[in-house]
């Protein structure tokens, strides 16, 4: 079969899994600059003083915007049924321009991954990446100009549909990325091509592989204006009217966007070449799609349109039978479904309504906690510590961050004020005598806290859940002792509090269902993912760092380089052990760490240099802010004269992270093994294309080799064989 039969073939066996998209095409007024209109009748019927038309395709798949348009089998039939209707419209000169927009706050969010991920046939998935470049290329040479008028979301694909118009205009507020990299595959219906030639090849690969590697970092459409991504931003409720003003002007000639030929860059092969070493640095060259997106990048500068087409065709169809990408697909449905419906959770009818909150403390973690409470769940929220200063201090952080927020034009004044006025402090803990959650975030000391929960146990109702945000100590422990033991939960929120989505919901021996429901509705509330554990030491996401940071502590210990060890297992986590610990904090690291030894005894035995440079009261092993060493860390460590082969370093972590993993499970730390890849992602960041940790034990054979037997099935996180 040639490729459209192929694509008819593979849509009408998808077609009831495929919410398909949609493409109207209708003739809008392009006004004259010349003649005077009321703007509110630009868009609508051309009347006598607008003769010229243009065709204006509007994508939609029929949901709200909760759920973006994305282009499937059967989307990207309808879309070239479209392009037809457009074509005839510009031969028979009905039209001098064409435009392409979407739906409210959405414009495209790309290929239909979930689709793609049902591709077993390597012929199939070529003609996916041929069929989608067909459309592109017939966008790009419609006969007349094109415009694309991106007026909401656009990402991977949704964005290469506006690469390939001759202009974009994009809404304000509007986010856009090309995060294909992150998900193991290539921008591969031109992105690859045509942005690096947009807009040089530096600024190209910040959005093609850099930001990808930064979880996925977006740009806005003024940050998309300024690369040369857009040509024009606007305002929300006359968006189309003042594109549609503004491509007017373009074909009049008023206006006439600035383009250059980047393809004469001196510096296009060094930039990606410098480029490749920071990837391979960040990844250690175990991520095939940032590495075949280099190469395309690459090529682009002196090929034509057919030959990188052809370039991202292979690239595409290799990587779409690869096993990372379907490892990403199984963990962004993780992330997207089971993050929002975990496992084991209690039933929702169970939980108590939370109408004010309690935090005790008002250091950095307590303060954050209170700016988001007050901003997501809009109740009173009342902190308390032991004087004074250290409460203002905490309240001073809250209306300083609030001030930032502001700033930034992402909290208006009516907002702020709200904030501010929820959020009081007292050095007296009977301000929590009428509160229905309260939740302490002191000093990391099981007798503090236990301290603590006897004090405002002594003033709350019977009722009030007492949460814990401990990230090591046992929660049962805590619980021992009070009058009601079943209302102590541990909620573990992650460091910075704002921007880290998981919280871990720790169930202690006496934890009833009525506290935890509760305690997952608070954490719902706050728009965080949320996974429900068994008490054990550390939970899930730090046992599982503890003992990959012990491991490679170990190795250092024994004398391979720190710079090294760090190389070898780039990929594992969104940045090397070594910078990781610095980030979160020696002392933080060496604390968990001995609290894992204490409970486990020796596979997690505290590396000497992690004491070491504790006592030497150093910030990290690196300097702040760079990747390279501290010198003085390096010179003052005391090591042994031992060295492990690259191999054989990853090969000890790797095993440690299977033996590890499989404890947790035998212990039912988690309901399901899904559960710790969806808490490794989400918790420490590991990646998408990884499939968080256990698609890679099981890809890499080490789950086999290490606990007898793989995570996860053949076909979960993998091609199905």
């Amino acid at each position: 079969m040639n490729t459209l039969e192929t694509v008819k073939a593979l849509a009408a066996q998808l077609a009831e899994m495929e919410r398909a998209t949609e493409f109207r095409v209708r003739k809008v007024a392009i006004p004259d600059p010349a003649q005077t209109r009321d703007a509110n009748t630009l868009g609508t019927d051309p009347g006598p003083f607008a003769p010229r038309l243009a065709a204006l395709i509007s994508m939609d798949n029929g949901f709200d915007h909760t759920k973006p348009t994305t282009l499937g089998f059967n989307g990207l039939l309808n879309l070239s049924a479209a392009l037809d209707e457009v074509e005839r419209l510009a031969r028979d000169g009905e039209i001098v321009a064409a435009g392409i927009t979407g739906k409210p706050f959405i414009f495209a969010a790309g290929a239909d991954l979930s689709l793609i991920s049902m591709v077993t046939e390597r012929a199939h998935a070529r003609a996916l990446a041929e069929f989608g470049h067909e459309q592109m290329r017939r966008l790009h040479n419609l006969g007349v100009p094109s415009f694309a008028f991106v007026n909401g979301l656009a990402l991977g694909g949704g964005l290469e549909v506006a690469l390939a118009c001759d202009y974009r205009t994009m809404q304000e507020g509007v986010s856009v990325a090309l995060p294909e990299t992150m998900l193991g595959l290539v921008p591969g219906w031109g992105g690859c091509y045509r942005l690096p030639r947009l807009i040089g090849p530096a600024k190209a690969l910040e959005v093609i592989v850099s930001n990808p590697l930064q979880q996925n970092k977006m740009l806005s459409a003024r940050a998309a204006a300024e690369m040369g991504i857009a040509d024009a931003v606007f305002g929300g409720a006359e968006f189309l009217v003042e594109s549609l003003r503004w491509a007017g002007q373009v074909l009049s000639g008023e206006i006439t966007p600035e383009r250059t030929d980047h393809t004469a860059d001196p510096a296009w092969q060094p930039t990606v070449a410098g480029a490749r070493a920071l990837v391979t640095a960040r990844t250690g060259g175990m991520a095939p799609a940032p590495e075949r997106a280099l190469d395309l990048v690459a090529e682009a500068q002196e090929s034509d349109e057919a030959m990188a087409y052809r370039a991202e065709d292979d690239a595409l169809t290799d990587l779409v039978m690869g096993d990372e990408f379907r490892a990403s697909i199984y963990a962004f449905n993780l992330v997207q479904r089971r993050g929002k419906k975990p496992a084991n959770a209690p039933d929702r009818e169970l939980a108590r309504k939370v109408t004010k909150i309690g935090i005790v403390g008002a250091g950095l973690m307590a303060s954050q906690l209170a700016l988001l409470f007050a901003r997501r769940l809009e109740v009173p929220v009342v902190m308390s510590d032991i004087d004074e200063a250290r409460l203002e201090r905490g309240l001073g952080y809250v209306r300083a961050e609030v001030e930032k927020l502001v700033g930034r034009g992402r909290l208006g004044q009516d907002g702020a004020n709200r904030i501010l006025g929820q959020v009081t402090g007292s050095v007296d803990k009977q301000a929590y005598a009428d509160a229905e959650f309260v939740i302490e975030a002191v000093f990391e000391d099981l007798d503090v806290k236990r301290q603590v929960f006897r004090e405002i146990e002594a003033v709350v109702s019977p009722e009030c859940i007492l949460a814990t945000n401990t990230s090591s100590l046992s929660v049962t422990a805590m619980a021992e002792g009070l009058r009601h033991p079943e209302r102590v939960v541990g909620v573990h929120f992650f460091n910075p509090v704002a921007v880290m989505p998981l919280v871990e919901i720790v169930r202690a021996e006496r934890t009833d269902e009525a506290t935890r429901a509760t305690a997952f509705a608070v954490a719902r509330g706050l728009k965080k993912t949320v996974i429900g554990v068994d008490d054990a030491p550390s939970f899930v996401v730090n046992r599982l760092l503890g003992r990959f940071m012990s491991e490679i502590g170990r190795v250092v210990d024994e004398g391979t380089p720190i710079a090294d060890a760090d190389r070898v297992v780039a990929d594992l986590a969104p940045m090397p052990p070594f910078q990781l610990m610095g980030l979160v904090g020696p002392a933080i690291a060496l604390h968990n760490n001995e609290t894992l030894a204490a409970a486990f005894g020796d596979r997690f035995a505290v590396p000497g240099v992690l004491r070491q440079i504790v006592e030497l009261g150093k910030p990290g092993f690196y300097l702040p802010h760079k990747a390279e060493l501290d010198p003085e860390v390096v010179a003052a460590l005391q090591v042994g004269d031992g060295f492990s082969t690259p191999g054989r370093v990853r090969g000890r972590v790797l095993d440690a992270l299977a033996d590890e993993a499989r404890r947790m499970l035998d212990e039912g730390v988690v309901a399901d093994p899904s559960d710790l890849d969806l808490a490794m992602i989400t918790g420490a960041g590991f990646s998408f294309w990884n499939g968080g940790l256990l698609p890679m034990l099981d890809r890499e054979g080490t789950s086999e080799l290490v606990t007898g037997q793989r995570f996860l099935e053949p076909g979960v996180a993998s091609l199905p064989r």
